[in-house]
């Protein structure tokens, strides 16, 4: 279905506000599915992102500015965020001993448990978008929605 079609315009749209358009209604789609995914699993997708984003930091801890720095969705509370995840004991705060200021941030055992869960899910999820898709036109969406974003 095209965007033409979902929005059901009678006047004919710029090919940039066709874009935008298209843009929007399919980051509502990929989180709606996403929320969907996660749900049973008790976490939020910003959540999920810390996690991510604690695991690859392959042991070593994280804190709060790398976070905020690596997420997706940059307007997160990430103080909040990690709260959530420390009630849940998926991640450990400390204060670091170099400097009392800073807080490092680190995934739990049960964390990297979960997260080991999830990565099937997921994977079947990010497929689910891209199986009418070949390798190549992944490759030049990627592309396209990178020099987009990038102007």
């Amino acid at each position: 279905m095209t965007i033409d079609e979902i929005v059901k315009s009678s006047i004919p749209m710029s090919p940039s506000k066709k874009v935008i358009l298209n843009i929007a209604y399919t980051q509502n789609r990929l989180v709606e599915k996403m929320v969907a995914v996660l749900k049973p699993f008790d976490l939020s997708g910003e959540q999920f992102n810390v996690l991510r984003i604690l695991r690859g930091q392959k042991g070593k801890p994280a804190n709060m500015w790398l976070l905020q720095e690596r997420m997706l969705a940059k307007t997160s509370n990430t103080t909040r965020l990690v709260d959530k995840l420390l009630a849940k004991e998926l991640v450990t705060r400390k204060i670091c001993p170099s400097n009392r200021r800073k807080m490092e941030i680190e995934i739990t055992q049960k964390g990297l448990d979960l997260l080991a869960d999830l990565d099937p899910v997921i994977k079947e999820y990010e497929e689910q978008f891209s199986k009418h898709m070949s390798n190549e036109d992944l490759e030049l969406l990627s592309a396209l929605l990178d020099k987009f974003r990038n102007l």
